[in-house]
């Protein structure tokens, strides 16, 4: 069996640089890798390209890269709670892709599955589909969307066993099953790591033949992006 274990997030993120192209998992602060990301921003790499649904809040998750000034592009959905990455899209000073948010998940999954591009309608007739090539299908516009091309994935699960397969936990699943292979190396954290034949299969949602790095992360803070809670009647 390939050694896919590594022994802390220091040996995962082997191998990063200056200028490559991170894809990141999460919703929010749900699901982020949040081991990777406090590495990235160790490490000090500049002029990333990330893609994500969003980037964090200002003081926590991608939010601790635009403040170092790390990120040169975001390729997200939106721009969510973070007031840094609002006021660096204003100014110019980030490049900013927005994508509607099921074509950012449809991009993924078309590199994960090895297709170079698909057609979605979503963005036909407005600013996303400008210089892109469009498609008429049973008298419907379609756009060209091509999938997404990046050094490194980096996934937050659940649980994993030493062989790569995952398990991913409520909310926390949302892209982190989509970017799982999508990119040349997927480097998966877990918050628990088991020996092989511990999980049931039946539940695993990612098998390890996408995953090239597993480690079990540690010190999760898990912070909720907006609490909402009930009055006490």
């Amino acid at each position: 069996m390939i050694r896919k274990t590594v022994a802390n997030v220091e040996d995962a993120l082997q191998g990063v640089e200056d200028g490559m192209t991170f894809m990141l998992g999460g919703f929010g602060l749900s699901g982020i890798p949040e081991n990777a990301i406090s590495e990235l921003v160790r490490l000090n790499v500049k002029n990333l390209t990330c893609i994500s649904n969003n980037a964090g809040v200002d003081d926590f998750g991608l939010g601790l890269l635009l403040q170092k000034k790390q990120i040169d592009k975001m390729v997200s959905s939106y721009v969510g709670e973070n007031d840094e990455f609002e006021r660096q899209m204003l100014s110019e000073e980030l490049e900013v892709e927005l994508i509607p948010q099921g074509t950012l998940a449809a991009r993924c999954q078309a590199a994960q599955q090895g297709y170079p591009a698909m057609y979605t309608p979503a963005g036909y007739g407005t600013e996303v589909s400008q210089f892109k090539e469009t498609r008429e299908f049973d008298g419907k516009m379609y756009v060209l969307e091509k999938a997404f091309k990046a050094d490194f994935a980096f996934v937050k699960a659940w649980k994993g066993d030493k062989a790569g397969n995952l398990i991913f936990k409520g909310t926390a699943r949302n892209f982190n099953p989509l970017m799982c292979g999508a990119a040349k190396v997927t480097v998966v954290e877990v918050e628990e790591l088991v020996e092989p034949g511990e999980l049931d299969p039946n539940q695993i949602h990612i098998p390890g033949i996408f995953v090239q790095r597993i480690f079990e992360g540690k010190n999760y803070e898990k912070r909720i992006e907006k609490r909402t809670v009930r009055k006490v009647s």
